[in-house]
């Protein structure tokens, strides 16, 4: 069942409080179609809107993904939205593992659906035997002019499959939360249930940086123990990520440290 014609009401009121604790200016604004939400965001940012916003797209047409990748979702079967806030951590490493902690602790508390933690910034559903991509984020920066403090404008986009995508070009199958609650499911309600401890997590890490979620990540580790190849051509076995959310590959050479920027990492053909 498709839901892109079905009638979206948005609680703008209740909304607007859960992002009242980033800012008192903080602000929510839903759009029926926009290209992207984060590079709407990062066009305010550079223009010198740097208010915290949840900007929320019933349609993208140009969602956009890690590495340069496209994110497909039809109007009411995906939740995409972005978040942009000032942040000023004592470090940044570890931030979308962070907030992919923070997605998947809120939409499976107990982790009654399986929803795991794919390094660096995806939750998948199935893994690691027949793995599933539920969702997504891409977070991006910008420097604010005049601003001589550490920190940043940060814009913390979210793409979140209700039915998943049938497009056999994906290299890892979709998943949607409906497969699990119900064919009514809409965007609305997914928001209204993520939306607080998102914005309560960015404020932890804000203050304390990844530490206080390296062992809630650790028990969603999809990767932890599996076999590797990263996009190098190296090989190994994933033994989890360090105080830094820097993932940890265990190679015949011995182990490797890998950063977000450096190289993707595909479970290994024939991998348990």
């Amino acid at each position: 069942m498709r839901a892109g014609n079905a009638s979206l009401h948005w609680p703008l009121t209740a909304l607007q409080a859960a992002v009242k604790p980033m800012a008192e200016q903080a602000y929510a604004e839903v759009l029926p179609s926009i290209d992207s939400t984060n590079s709407e965001l990062m066009r305010r940012a550079r223009l010198g809107d740097n208010r915290p916003c949840l900007l929320v797209a019933e349609e993208q047409t140009a969602g956009r993904g890690r590495q340069g990748r496209t994110w497909q979702g039809q109007r009411a079967d995906a939740l995409t939205f972005s978040l942009g806030l000032m942040l000023a951590p004592p470090d940044w490493s570890g931030l979308s593992l962070a907030v992919g902690v923070c997605l998947a602790e809120a939409l499976d508390p107990q982790q009654s659906l399986g929803l795991g933690l794919k390094w660096p910034n995806d939750v998948w559903v199935d893994a690691p035997q027949a793995p599933r991509k539920l969702a997504g984020m891409l977070i991006e920066t910008v420097w604010v002019e005049g601003d001589n403090s550490a920190s940043r404008y940060t814009v913390i986009g979210m793409g979140i499959n209700l039915h998943g995508p049938l497009d056999g070009a994906l290299s890892t199958p979709a998943a949607g939360l409906r497969e699990w609650m119900g064919e009514a499911l809409l965007p609305p309600e997914v928001l209204q249930r993520l939306l607080a401890p998102l914005v309560d997590g960015l404020r932890l890490f804000e203050a304390q940086g990844f530490a206080p979620f390296k062992e809630r990540f650790a028990k969603r580790d999809v990767l932890r123990g599996q076999a590797l190849r990263l996009s190098n051509g190296q090989e190994g076995v994933g033994s989890g990520v360090d105080a830094s959310g820097v993932l940890q590959v265990d190679t015949a050479q011995g182990r490797v440290a890998v950063s977000s920027d450096e190289v993707s990492v595909r479970l290994a053909v024939g991998a348990a």
